[in-house]
């Protein structure tokens, strides 16, 4: 398993009350209590029913378009996910219809077309929502009502 660290800054109250809490518990560092706190934040959250915010910038990625091809196009990326303004048969020059279509960036497929790109944002949260519920990369849970709900928005 790959290991990412991270730095925290905290006042020296902090710093007191998380080693306090750490112990408690019975974590041997403050850094797999935070692991584990930070993790139960996460669950929390996405049991509220308040999906993960995304960080959206500009980038390039590649999608497989319907006729098979893989080009690398330019829009929006929070990984896993991707957004270009374009259609299942490739991207269209700005202004001429609305139509933006999220793509899975590890599978490089379509998943949606939407009119508008927060649409294809709004979807990606709740499908990461999904993902960090069920620990995986992708959902165990049927997404389609997810999918059916946000279609429903965009009408």
């Amino acid at each position: 398993m790959k290991v990412a660290s991270f730095t925290v800054h905290a006042t020296a109250l902090q710093s007191a009350r998380w080693k306090q809490a750490a112990e408690a518990e019975g974590f041997a560092s403050v850094g797999r209590w935070a692991a584990m706190a930070l993790d139960a934040y996460l669950e929390h959250r996405s049991k509220a029913g308040r999906p993960l915010p995304l960080v959206w910038s500009r980038g390039h990625f590649h999608v497989r378009l319907e006729d098979g091809s893989e080009p690398e196009l330019r829009g929006w990326i929070s990984r896993p996910f991707g957004i270009f303004h374009g259609t299942v048969g490739g991207p269209i020059p700005n202004g001429s219809t609305h139509s933006y279509c999220l793509a899975y960036l590890p599978s490089r497929r379509i998943i949606a077309t939407f009119r508008t790109a927060g649409h294809c944002r709004s979807l990606a949260s709740e499908l990461a929502r999904l993902w960090v519920r069920w620990g995986g990369h992708e959902p165990v849970e049927n997404p389609l009502p997810v999918f059916e709900r946000i279609k429903q928005e965009e009408a």
